[in-house]
């Protein structure tokens, strides 16, 4: 582990000196009546000879600054407009293509391209860089029309139209084949086009629906097959004996409910089975990308939490993912930083906002709020950003949902802002942004413990126990270290490697799957540091309680045993290192230390037993710490000072409340999230190359501005 971690200097100096290179590639441009003929599934497509395409980007000392943009909604004098303004405003990049199917083939194989090649042109003539989505949902009417099977069947077995976006079952066969077709023509199309420097699969896939049709059944039978072989493993699986419901075959089972009543096992396999089905679609696309086009990167906005249906990213993401990319509509700079690094899970690659907040639903926008993000994002590794949208649309679902361009053609100050943006990271990418790092902490997120600790029905028992939402309590463990200016990645422990951090943090990792189980015993044993909290492995990977010590197959691990839990209303009050502090965190466990010796109690129980707020055991080379409580930041954050020691983990840059640090090629770059000014003292005069400003001895901050010090 040292070896690795001491390696990283060496790794980063190389990107450093290649950036130099990559920032000085030129921008080629095109003619777009060039064509030459190729042949897709028995049909002749016709798309430009273009050239050579550029394929060193997106690449190290490049910041891309841009926008989405719908041309569907524009005439050629109104797009020929829009393009002015985004150049103007210092743009370099626009998304394009998403949600377009029907655009490019308006009936089945007939395919328009013309209209985009235009687009195409002018983008690159002006020096914008375009990243083009295989628009693959919402699927067009004529698809749905011609083949039934795409239609959505909801849980009650009613047939439901396609009345907005997403409502296309995409696992149907006929879905899967057109899709694959519409994506080989577009992208033997633009093969070889100047101005893509990237393609996006399937805007937003993991918002998608579930579908309840019988074929969708039969599909649903045959993944249950495969995944367990014969009706007894089905049955053992799914606890059948309880309550009357063995299965006699696989003719007997039904598609699991997503709403209402069912057990928590079912519901576990339910969402894995469609998690499945899409992680398919994005491989069978990444198929293609390979064969037309393998020098183009992906970075797709596939939204993976929705609540929909959503899918287990961080167990597959390279298979099919380039740069970590997703759609950034943050509450505030610590949500929105946890949701950019677990898109950026374990890659080596900055990160991509392919939305980026502008306005939205009802909300015209707060000026500098956009500029603020964008710093925090850069902060932690964003390569590129793009407002979501450029036009405000006229019609559908998102008409008052407001873009960087009124209604009426007319640029809102919002151009302005994003065009300042574009100007400091252009800077930026002169003095060592994008950061590539590698973080020395990791933190577990697991899909299926955001499933299994949030099952359906009304009368599942693991509602009433689980009461802290999962995701609340990762992100609980997250914040201490983002406020001490400290990376952390979010990946999934089981399926990456953790032989380059320091330090694993596992929070409230309800259900423990053998892989994960095996990676933390064997990353403790090798000299690692893991701090585990309250309400971890608790279920075994079918979703069922662990019948053995818990924390289940760690107890020895952890040296420990942990049954009885309690829950203090007034917030848990602890010890620790000689302070007394109190916490809004309600619920805590029992622990029983075998060989693990205790670190500080829980003082507010209203027990008269000794309750250990924290225990440590040494295993292997390692050290494996188990926190009591749930993971809250009042707590965690306070344990994590001590964890942090242990295993080697040196704070960022001190700031004040509100401001965060990195830095970047020895120079610090501030963010001021506050809308106050702020001031830090500084040991000696410094320069900020965003500000133009010399600091004496403090460097001054706006309200939610940023500076890059030297």
């Amino acid at each position: 582990m040292p070896s690795q971690i001491q390696s990283k200097s060496i790794l980063f100096s190389l990107i450093a000196v290649l950036s130099v290179f990559g920032a000085a590639f030129a921008v080629e441009t095109h003619h777009p009546n060039q064509t030459m003929s190729t042949e897709i599934d028995g049909q002749k497509v016709f798309p430009p000879n273009l050239g050579h395409r550029p394929t060193n980007f997106p690449g190290p000392g490049q910041m891309f600054v841009g926008t989405c943009y719908q041309p569907i909604d524009r005439s050629p004098d109104q797009i020929k407009a829009d393009i002015a303004i985004m150049k103007s405003a210092g743009f370099n990049v626009v998304r394009m293509g998403d949600l377009s199917w029907d655009s490019f083939e308006p009936a089945d194989g007939k395919f328009t391209f013309d209209w985009f090649d235009k687009i195409l042109y002018q983008m690159n003539q002006m020096g914008i860089r375009v990243v083009l989505d295989i628009p693959g949902s919402p699927a067009p009417i004529w698809l749905h029309k011609k083949y039934p099977g795409v239609d959505l069947v909801n849980q009650e077995g009613n047939r439901l139209p396609p009345a907005e976006r997403y409502m296309d079952n995409i696992s149907d066969p006929d879905y899967v084949r057109h899709l694959s077709k519409m994506a080989k023509a577009l992208l033997s199309r633009y093969a070889q086009n100047p101005a893509i420097i990237a393609l996006g699969y399937n805007n937003e896939i993991g918002n998608g629906f579930m579908s309840y049709s019988p074929a969708d059944r039969v599909r649903f039978v045959n993944w249950l097959k495969k995944r367990y072989g014969s009706i007894e493993s089905l049955n053992k699986a799914w606890a059948t004996q309880r309550w009357s419901r063995r299965l006699a075959s696989f003719d007997d089972v039904e598609i699991p409910l997503q709403t209402g009543p069912g057990p928590a096992e079912r519901y576990i396999d339910l969402h894995r089975y469609w998690s499945d089905v899409t992680i398919a679609r994005l491989n069978e696309l990444e198929a293609i990308r390979r064969k037309l086009m393998p020098d183009t990167p992906t970075l797709s906005n596939l939204w993976d939490t929705a609540w929909r249906r959503g899918f287990d990213y961080l167990s597959s993401y390279k298979q099919y993912v380039s740069f970590g990319a997703e759609g950034f509509y943050a509450g505030g700079a610590i949500d929105g930083s946890f949701d950019v690094m677990m898109t950026k899970g374990d890659l080596q690659t900055p990160t991509w906002l392919n939305e980026f907040t502008a306005g939205g639903g009802g909300w015209y926008g707060d000026p500098g709020r956009s500029r603020m993000l964008a710093y925090v994002t850069a902060l932690i590794g964003a390569q590129g950003i793009m407002a979501w949208t450029f036009n405000s649309h006229a019609g559908g679902e998102e008409q008052a949902l407001f873009g960087l361009v009124d209604h009426d053609g007319e640029p809102s100050w919002k151009v302005k802002e994003w065009g300042g943006i574009a100007s400091d990271y252009q800077v930026l990418a002169q003095y060592g942004f994008p950061r590539y790092f590698q973080p020395d902490v990791a933190i577990a997120y697991s899909f299926d413990s955001a499933n299994a600790s949030a099952p359906n029905g009304p009368s599942s028992t693991t509602k009433q126990y689980f009461k802290t939402p999962y995701r609340d309590q990762v992100m609980a463990a997250f914040e201490p270290l983002y406020r001490k200016n400290i990376d952390a990645a979010v990946i999934n422990i089981g399926r990456d490697s953790l032989s380059r951090y320091k330090l694993v943090v596992v929070p409230a990792l309800y259900l423990l799957d053998q892989a994960s189980a095996k990676a933390i015993r064997e990353y403790v044993s090798q000299g690692g540091t893991v701090l585990m909290t309250g309400y971890s492995a608790k279920v075994n990977e079918h979703g069922q309680w662990f019948e053995t010590t818990l924390p289940g197959a760690l107890s020895d691990v952890f040296g420990l045993r942990t049954a009885a839990f309690y829950r203090n209303d007034n917030g848990v009050k602890f010890s620790l290192d000689g302070h007394e502090l109190s916490s809004t965190a309600q619920y805590y466990e029992l622990l029983e230390p075998r060989t693990a010796k205790e670190i500080g109690q829980i003082t507010n129980s209203y027990l008269p037993d000794h309750f250990p707020l924290l225990t440590v055991n040494k295993f292997g080379k390692g050290q494996a710490f188990y926190l009591a409580t749930e993971s809250n930041v009042s707590v965690i954050g306070a344990v994590l000072e001590r964890v942090k020691k242990a295993a080697g983990i040196e704070n960022g840059p001190a700031t004040p409340e509100g401001v965060f640090a990195r830095v970047v090629n020895g120079r610090t770059f501030y963010v001021n999230t506050n809308y106050s000014e702020v001031k830090i003292p500084v040991d000696s005069a410094k320069k900020g190359l965003l500000s133009n400003k010399t600091f004496d001895h403090e460097v001054v901050l706006s309200a939610r501005g940023a500076d890059l010090v030297e």
